[in-house]
């Protein structure tokens, strides 16, 4: 008996649980709706102001969370523009620049520019260089500012933050001589790149109207008045709660007056004596508290960020909670039962657009398990249930794209690899030829013929012997050398080899026969149509993981467009007779064995010459055999 009662819960539990979704909507309307308005029913007289108390405390925190955390984005967006003279090198030389000309003000002028339009709420902004010159820019309204007046607290704030950004709290300045303007201010020490040694200075001045669009939402949704106060205890925004008809709440509005006194541009002593009675209250990063002023009580609710240190608050009158308390009492159980039927109805209706787009979406979905990708769903609302519907489409084009990408990808590696199986005919048959060649040059005493088919001996030897697809760039470079030395033969005092490789990447391992087809293109389509003699170099640095070499002509180069067009078929992968076959069947390889990031990126000048660059997998802890 007691297990059969005791089984009865889960019974329950597993009786809803399989229920359609429809009909578990309906069940949740109904309990969600009908139970809390007859507790709150049963127990309005001792509960209601608790529950409307907490439920306002939270819904204050949560404006005044949400309040703070606007601020500290808006300000770490401040902080990380005072970062940018730091990756502009023309700021950077100006800065260190004594004079300054027309070039250093018209420079600076359009970087000021550049900031000043990147928040609307800037009312200036200021670019201190290293010898104390002021650069500025001023938002429309502003002909004249004093930045001299200030220069000295500039330079306390950011020396003592160092090279970090700081954050002045709400100050007056002096603009267009007799006029002043609230503003609270961002600034860096500007150090040079290269040095490391402070070369200026950056200040962002921000209009305290900035805060006026943050704090009055929450004043309209929480009817309270917010109070922003700096790390120091200082006053930085207070807004005024608005008032609203009603006796009740004009009498709260009336009342609140006494805290009006914070928006105060001028700290006087009641300001102070009103901030010192909050603060000591806020304890913790955020939390509520009461308090009494001027005979009236009042709720406050703070968030203390954790970024600047500024204190946002919402002060309520508990008048104000308490009045529409009341009225809602009175009136709560005659429209109990009338809620509770309309709550059926709606949960019903509800219920079947909700679950309606679901079963479709659920339809597709086992169409797409059987193989079918044809398919898609038309939401017809942005809630949550159409947004599942929208990311099902993009993950059925997600899916197509990814299967034509494998099969284009598959269909290149074959492309490819037919390639290297043609060109993996067995020469041997050329190389004895050459070798028998080269011994009747011998007997004939005709050493350049001889030295030629050697030459060209090892070069073939270079394919067949090493048949393995990975050799180090060290057997690669003595490949280039010999392939040199052969067109030394034909062309003498033509053509210069400057191999510029660090020893440390000389047993690196790398796909064999990358750097001769380049070299060639290097030699017969820049250096042979140059007049004179000209080099080609091999250079290589590490970067970002990987290995780059860069292999450099000094011929006569191309132009814009041809350069456009063979970055563009090597990209593509796209077969051209413009181009020839090396440069594209060595990119492919690349970018099959190592990646896409890894192919062939050319850079030509028409009569300075081409430098093709190549990267490639730098291995963990492994390294080629020499």
């Amino acid at each position: 008996m007691v297990s059969y009662i005791l089984s009865i819960p889960r019974r329950l539990w597993l009786f809803l649980a399989n229920l359609p979704m429809e009909r578990k909507l309906i069940v949740v309307f109904v309990f969600v709706l009908s139970l809390p308005i007859t507790y709150v029913s049963y127990l309005s007289s001792r509960s209601t102001f608790h529950s409307v108390l907490q439920s306002s405390t939270k819904s204050a925190g949560q404006m005044a969370g949400n309040a703070s955390d606007t601020i500290d984005r808006y300000i770490a967006d401040l902080k990380r523009y005072t970062a940018l003279p730091l990756y502009n090198t023309d700021v950077q030389f100006y800065l260190e620049q004594q004079n300054a000309d027309w070039e250093k003000n018209t420079s600076m002028s359009m970087f000021l520019s550049y900031l000043i339009h990147t928040k609307e709420e800037m009312t200036a902004v200021y670019l201190v260089d290293k010898y104390g010159y002021v650069f500025y820019d001023r938002a429309p309204g502003i002909n004249e500012l004093f930045p001299a007046e200030r220069m000295a607290q500039w330079r306390s704030l950011t020396e003592e933050a160092g090279v970090a950004p700081v954050v002045q709290g709400r100050h007056t300045i002096r603009v267009n001589s007799g006029e002043h303007r609230e503003v609270f201010s961002v600034m860096r020490t500007v150090s040079s790149v290269s040095m490391l040694k402070p070369i200026g200075m950056i200040v962002f001045d921000i209009d305290i109207g900035l805060f006026k669009g943050i704090a009055e939402p929450v004043n309209a949704v929480t009817q309270g008045n917010t109070i922003i106060i700096d790390e120091h205890g200082g006053l930085v925004y207070g807004g005024i709660t608005a008032e609203s008809g009603g006796s009740g709440v004009t009498a709260a509005a009336s009342a609140a007056s006494d805290i009006r006194s914070y928006t105060s541009a001028a700290g006087s002593g009641r300001e102070q004596q009103d901030i010192a009675l909050l603060l000591p209250q806020t304890m913790g990063p955020e939390g509520h508290f009461q308090f009494r002023l001027e005979e009236q009580d009042y709720l406050a609710v703070y968030t203390v960020s954790q970024k600047t240190g500024w204190t946002t608050m919402v002060t309520i009158p508990l008048e104000r909670i308490l009045t529409p308390v009341q009225k809602t009492r009175n009136t709560l159980i005659l429209t109990t039962l009338a809620i509770v039927a309309i709550a059926l109805v709606a949960a019903t209706f509800i219920s079947y657009a909700l679950t309606k787009p679901l079963k479709s979406l659920v339809r597709l979905m086992k169409q797409v398990q059987h193989g079918n990708l044809d398919v898609w769903l038309s939401p017809k609302y942005n809630d949550e249930i159409g947004m599942i519907g929208s990311h099902f489409n993009r993950m059925i084009i997600r899916v197509k794209d990814l299967l034509q990408e494998v099969a284009l990808t598959e269909k290149r590696k074959q492309k490819a690899d037919m390639r290297a199986l043609q060109n993996q005919i067995n020469p041997h048959f050329i190389y004895n030829t050459l070798e028998s060649i080269r011994m009747l040059a011998e007997g004939s005493d005709d050493p350049r013929v001889a030295e030629l088919t050697y030459l060209l001996g090892v070069q073939m030897r270079y394919g067949i012997v090493r048949s393995e697809e990975m050799v180090s760039i060290r057997h690669e470079l003595d490949h280039v050398r010999n392939y040199l030395n052969l067109l030394q033969i034909r062309f003498p005092d033509k053509f210069r080899l400057d191999i510029d490789v660090p020893e440390e990447c000389l047993p690196l391992p790398v796909l064999k026969l990358v750097f001769q087809p380049v070299v060639e293109n290097a030699v017969f389509h820049g250096l042979e149509p140059k007049e004179g003699p000209g080099t080609v170099s091999i250079t290589a640095w590490s970067e970002d993981g990987k290995t780059v070499f860069c292999v450099a002509d000094d011929g006569v180069g191309m132009d814009s467009d041809t350069l456009r067009l063979l970055n563009s078929n090597l990209i593509n992968s796209t077969d051209s007779e413009m181009f020839g076959i090396g440069l594209r069947n060595v990119n492919e390889r690349l970018r099959l064995h190592y990646g896409s990031s890894c192919g062939l990126q050319v850079f030509s000048e028409p009569g300075r010459g081409t430098r093709v660059i190549l990267r490639i997998e730098e291995p963990g802890d492994t390294r080629g055999e020499e």
